[in-house]
């Protein structure tokens, strides 16, 4: 059972392995509810397919960087997830975005050169193995099963998703539209400091006034221009999730002013 190459294995994976009908012709896939590889994540990748839904819960902000990415914050400071306990188990109903929802399955290449992916999973996950109970991931002839056949479709729709990611970024970086971002959060009515988040980026609400109203019209028509407005106002969600983190006791001290708390 040979494992995919792993120059760098993406958050949340430990290792990673194509599925195949001969080595997992009796693996099945099961439900769990606790996620300890999700309890101390605080910053979630996430693909533009994901804003609108997203805003109502997450601030939306990118990562620094040459090649910055979108990321829901579920906390603001590292090691900190204001939605799930210390087992990694939801406190609340929430939206949980894709990228969560995909492990410990995904598409990954077998060769550096290959021009296909191939379905892989992390063999350490506890979801997936030789269990009594669960879904079957491949039927009596060794054909996938329905589930996965789901799954496969799953991690298609999300690599597609992640290409219009790309374009998304592609065209603020073209019109220069992210900046570095800063959020000030006062605590009390005293004149202690606020506390300053640094460490990600944002858009640029002056630079987007300056697009041509032919690009705006552009953006309006596919769609890209309501990503944009679903980024900048989910930057208020910020204040409710330090807000959150006051009340469960993970708020940083006054005297533990963070700086870089979204750096990926």
């Amino acid at each position: 059972m040979a494992s995919a190459p792993q120059p760098s294995l993406p958050l949340f994976y430990n290792d990673l392995m194509p599925l195949n009908s001969n080595d997992h012709a009796n693996y099945n896939t099961r439900s769990v509810e606790s996620a300890p590889w999700l309890a101390k994540q605080h910053a979630i990748p996430m693909t533009v397919d994901e804003f609108v839904q997203a805003q109502r819960h997450f601030p939306i902000i990118f990562s620094s960087g040459e090649n910055p990415l979108p990321l829901a914050l579920m906390g603001l400071n590292d090691g900190v997830n204001t939605f799930v306990d210390d087992q990694g188990k939801l406190t609340e109903q929430v939206y949980l975005p894709a990228y969560i929802r995909r492990y410990p399955f995904m598409l990954a290449k077998l060769k550096p050169d290959a021009n296909e992916l191939s379905l892989c999973f992390d063999p350490t996950s506890e979801s997936i193995g030789e269990f009594s109970e669960g879904e079957t991931l491949f039927d009596a002839e060794k054909k996938p099963s329905d589930a996965t056949q789901k799954i496969l479709e799953f991690c298609e729709q999300f690599e597609q998703a992640g290409q219009r990611t790309q374009a998304f970024m592609q065209q603020l970086k073209e019109h220069d539209l992210l900046m570095d971002g800063e959020v000030a959060i006062q605590v009390g009515q005293d004149n202690t400091k606020p506390f300053v988040y640094r460490g990600f980026r944002m858009v640029n609400e002056e630079k987007l006034r300056e697009v041509s109203g032919e690009k705006l019209e552009e953006w309006n028509k596919n769609g890209l221009l309501s990503l944009i407005y679903a980024h900048m106002f989910s930057l208020d969600q910020m204040r409710t999730i330090f807000a959150r983190q006051v009340q469960q006791g993970t708020a940083p001290h006054l005297q533990e002013q963070p700086q870089s708390a979204f750096a990926s």
